[in-house]
């Protein structure tokens, strides 16, 4: 085990970085020494932002979405389209979503997906709400947003079941050639989930 050769707070510091996601050991190190040099432009502040945000920050009741205020700023919004609720598997892909600006919808966060293998099943994620949210009336379109992979699939064909016959549509994020993207450097199943996912020109 390598010798310590800062004291116990620093390394502390350096131990809560490094599990921050895309910090390793390496980063966190070098993430915590421009810290410490900039102390009273960023240390300081940081520190007290995350004070604050320990303090205030809420998973909202409604969506799973993260604010200051439950229900957060985006169930509250009286411009958004209450028909359409768009299926989410975690915040940062709501935050992608509202980036993107694609539309003025409401979400709904699931906090992670199916996955039998690893133990997490229907009652580990935000999946009965969801269904009340629909049941409840008003939602006319659930549009599933997740990753296309194997536990994305599963958790979009359960959603899909649990929510037949509550008379909404239930539609997918399109699968295929992204906007600037060649041929030549797609993988296969891209390729194939754009030719069977084709429209009209």
């Amino acid at each position: 085990m390598p010798k310590s050769i800062s004291g116990p707070e620093i390394e502390r510091l350096i131990q809560l970085l490094a599990k921050v996601p895309g910090l390793g050991p390496r980063s966190a190190r070098r993430a915590a020494l421009h810290l410490i040099k900039k102390k009273e432009q960023l240390l300081g502040p940081l520190a007290s932002a995350m004070a604050e945000a320990v303090d205030k920050v809420r998973v909202c009741s409604v969506c799973g979405n993260v604010d200051t205020a439950d229900p957060c700023s985006v169930c509250t919004d009286p411009r958004r389209d209450g028909t359409t609720l768009i299926v989410v598997e975690d915040v940062a892909d709501l935050w992608a979503l509202e980036r993107a600006g694609a539309m003025n919808a409401r979400f709904h966060v699931l906090g992670g997906t199916l996955s039998p293998l690893d133990g997490v099943g229907p009652d580990d994620i935000n999946l009965k709400s969801l269904v009340s949210r629909v049941a409840a009336g008003g939602v006319n379109e659930v549009i599933l947003a997740v990753n296309a992979t194997v536990e994305g699939q599963t958790t979009a064909h359960y959603i899909t079941d649990q929510l037949s016959g509550l008379g909404v549509k239930v539609t997918r994020l399109a699968h295929g050639v992204p906007v600037g993207g060649e041929l030549d450097y797609l993988d296969e199943g891209t390729l194939s989930a754009a030719l069977k996912s084709r429209t009209a020109f």
